[in-house]
C-alpha cells in the first residue's frame, strides 16, 4: 500500500458514534501518511448520493470541543504524524456567517484524502472515492493526483477497538461553576481573545489548547510566546527551540486550521503579557497548570481598572507513555528529555583517521558531572583520554610546556622543587585576558598533540571508540579531531552547588568560575548529543547506554566504517 506525506482525514460519522472508533481510524490514516495528517469534521455528510457532497457549519458545542480534544489526545499514540483539526466550518453560536466559498490553501497539500464513510455493501466503492476526491479539491489546496481511500473496511462495521475510552468523551473545558453543562450546549463565541505557552515542539496538547482559543475567538486571536527570562526556569532549556523557530512552526498551524482569524504573535516576557494590559481582550484560554496565573492576570487587570478576561481551563492530556522522570502528561519537557542522547546533527567527517576508529569530543560546564559520563563510557568499551590529566603531564618539569610557560611567567610560578605551582599560575591569568591567551596559545596545542598521541594508543590497543574529556574543548578549537561533540548539561543553580561542595569554593567564586567559560547554551549549539546529570544515577546511566547504542548503530552504518 502506497504511503503519502501528507493526507486529509474527512469524518462524517457523528461525532458521538464515532469516538469509540477513533482509535482504528488513526490507525489505518498512520499507515497511510508519513508527515501531515488534517482532519476536516463534516458529520452527517452523505458520499453516497449522485450531488456533489457540499460543506455546511458544524455548531461549536461542547461536545465538539472534547471530540477534538479526544482526537489529539488519540493522535498522541502516533506522533510521527502533524496532526491538524480544521476549523474553518466550525461556528459559534454567535457567530454563523456563511462558509466560504473559495478553496483553502494548506501548508502541505493533501496527496491522499481517507474518509470514515460507510459504503453500503463496506466495500471500496469508486463513485463514493470520486465523490470524495471532488469534495476534498472543492474545499482545500489538494495535489492534482489526488487518491482516495475509504478507511471503514479496514476494521469492521460497529464494533468498538480493544481498550476503547467509550462514547462518553472526557471534558474539555473545567465548568466554572458547579452547574453541569450539556453536551450539546453551544459554545460563545468572543471578538478577541488571547492565550499563551511556550509551544516548544508544538505537540497535541498545545494544539488542543489553541484549538479552543481558535474557535472562541471571532476576529482576533492574541498568542504569548514565552522568551528570555520566562524560560529560564524550563527544564533542560539549552534544548528549547529558537524563539523564532517556534513561532514559524506556530504560524503556520494557526494559519491551517482557521485562515480567517487575524493572529498577533508576541514574545511573552513577563508573567501577564498583554492579556494584563489590553482592554480589548475578553478571554483567555489556560491549561489546569496555568489556571492560577490566568487569576493573577485578572487580578492584575482590576487593579488597573480594566474589566476581568473570561477564563476558560483546558485539562491536561496524560501521557500513558511516560517513562521515569518524565511528567505524566503530554508536554515539551518530556521531549526534551527524551531528546537526551540523540544525534541532534550530523556527524562531523573525519577522512584523515583510520577507518573503524571513532572520536568523541566530551564537554560540559564545571560541576556537570562530565568525568562521571566518562567513566559509564569507558565502563561501555570507550578509550577515554582525560586531558586535565594531559595538562598535568605537560606542566611536569621536562614536560613540553614546562619549559615555554616558565619563560612566559617568570620562576616565581615554580615550588622550591622547581614544580609549576598551578595555583600561583592560575591567579596570574584569572580576569587577565592577555595572560591567559598567553597561557593558552602554549598549552592547547601541547595538550593537542598528546591527545593524538593518546588516539594512536588506542587505536594500537583495538579500541574503536575513543573518549576525549575536554572542559575547553570547543574553546580550545578541539572539535576538529573528532567525528562528533557530546555536551553534558545541567542548571547553572545546580552546578554552583556542586562546586561549592566538591571544590570548597564560595558560591560567588564558582559563579565566576562558570562566567569564565562558555555557557551550557553555547556549548549545546555546536553539539551533536546531550546528556544530563541532573536525575538519579541509574537514570543517567540509562541515557549513557541509549547514546552509546545510537553511536554503535551509526559507526556499523557509515561508509568506510567511519
Amino acid at each position: 500500500m502506497a504511503v503519502f506525506r501528507s493526507g486529509l482525514l474527512v469524518l462524517t460519522t457523528p461525532l458521538t458514534s464515532l469516538a469509540p472508533r477513533l482509535a482504528p481510524i488513526l490507525s489505518s490514516a498512520a499507515r497511510l501518511v508519513n508527515h501531515t495528517l488534517y482532519v476536516h469534521l463534516q458529520p452527517g455528510m452523505s458520499l453516497g448520493g449522485p450531488a456533489q457532497p457540499q460543506s455546511s457549519p458544524v455548531q461549536a458545542t461542547f461536545e465538539v470541543l472534547d471530540f477534538i480534544t479526544h482526537l489529539y489526545a488519540g493522535a498522541d499514540v502516533h506522533r510521527h504524524l502533524d496532526v491538524r483539526i480544521l476549523l474553518t466550518n466550525i461556528r459559534t453560536k454567535s457567530c454563523l456567517p456563511p462558509l466560504p466559498t473559495s478553496v483553502q490553501n494548506l501548508a502541505h497539500p493533501p496527496e491522499v484524502v481517507l474518509t470514515d464513510f460507510q459504503t453500503l455493501d463496506g466495500s471500496q466503492y469508486n463513485p463514493a472515492k470520486q465523490q470524495l476526491e471532488r469534495y476534498a479539491t472543492s474545499c482545500y489546496s489538494c495535489c492534482p493526483q489526488l487518491s482516495s481511500v475509504l478507511l471503514y473496511p479496514d476494521y469492521g462495521p460497529a464494533v468498538p477497538p480493544v481498550g476503547s475510552l467509550g462514547v462518553h468523551l472526557p471534558s474539555t473545558i473545567r465548568p466554572t461553576s458547579p452547574v453541569a453543562r450539556s453536551a450539546k450546549q453551544p459554545v460563545r463565541g468572543h471578538q478577541r481573545g488571547a492565550v499563551g505557552g511556550t509551544f516548544d515542539r508544538l505537540h497535541n496538547a498545545h494544539k488542543v489548547l489553541l484549538s479552543v482559543a481558535c474557535i472562541l475567538a471571532q476576529e482576533q486571536l492574541v498568542v504569548g510566546v514565552a522568551d528570555k527570562d520566562l524560560l529560564k526556569s524550563k527544564l533542560l532549556p539549552e534544548l528549547l527551540q529558537p524563539y523564532t523557530e517556534r513561532v514559524e512552526h506556530l504560524s503556520e498551524f494557526l494559519v491551517d486550521i482557521k485562515p480567517s482569524l487575524t493572529f498577533d504573535i508576541i514574545p511573552l516576557l513577563d508573567p501577564y503579557g498583554p492579556a494584563g494590559s489590553d482592554p480589548s481582550l475578553e478571554f483567555l484560554v489556560v491549561s489546569e497548570e496555568t489556571y492560577r496565573g490566568g487569576m493573577a492576570v485578572n487580578r492584575f487587570r482590576l487593579e488597573n481598572n480594566l474589566e476581568e478576561l473570561t477564563l476558560y481551563q483546558i485539562q491536561l492530556l496524560k501521557d500513558l507513555n511516560h517513562k521515569e522522570n518524565e511528567e505524566d502528561k503530554v508536554s515539551s519537557s518530556s521531549f526534551r528529555q527524551q531528546m537526551l542522547g540523540n544525534l541532534l546533527r550530523p556527524p562531523y567527517k573525519r577522512p584523515e583517521l583510520p577507518p573503524g576508529f571513532y572520536v568523541i569530543g566530551l564537554t560540559g560546564i564545571s560541576g556537570s558531572g562530565k568525568s562521571s559520563v566518562a567513566q559509564r563510557l569507558k565502563g561501555l568499551g570507550a578509550y577515554i583520554i582525560d586531558s586535565d590529566h594531559l595538562g598535568h603531564r605537560a606542566y611536569a618539569p621536562g614536560g613540553p610546556a614546562y619549559q615555554p610557560v616558565v619563560e612566559a611567567f617568570g620562576t616565581d610560578i615554580l615550588h622550591k622543587d622547581g614544580i609549576i605551582n598551578r595555583k600561583v599560575l592560575g591567579s596570574r591569568v584569572f580576569g587577565n585576558k592577555k595572560q591567559l591567551k598567553i597561557l593558552t596559545d602554549i598549552m592547547w596545542p601541547v595538550i593537542a598533540k598528546l591527545a593524538r598521541e593518546e588516539m594512536d594508543q588506542a587505536m594500537a590497543e583495538g579500541k574503536r571508540v575513543c573518549v576525549i574529556d575536554a572542559a575547553m574543548l570547543l574553546e580550545a578549537g578541539w572539535q576538529n579531531m573528532v567525528h562528533e561533540v557530546w555536551t553534558v548539561v545541567i542548571p547553572e543553580t545546580e552546578a554552583v552547588r556542586r562546586i561549592v561542595e566538591r571544590d570548597g569554593l564560595s558560591e560567588a567564586a564558582a559563579q565566576s568560575r562558570l562566567q569564565n567559560q562558555m555557557s551550557g547554551q553555547q556549548l549545546v549549539d555546536q553539539s551533536h548529543v546531550v546528556l544530563s546529570t541532573m536525575w538519579e544515577p541509574h537514570i543517567t546511566q540509562r541515557q549513557v547506554e541509549k547514546a552509546w547504542a545510537l553511536l554503535q548503530k551509526r559507526i556499523a552504518e557509515a561508509p568506510s566504517g567511519q
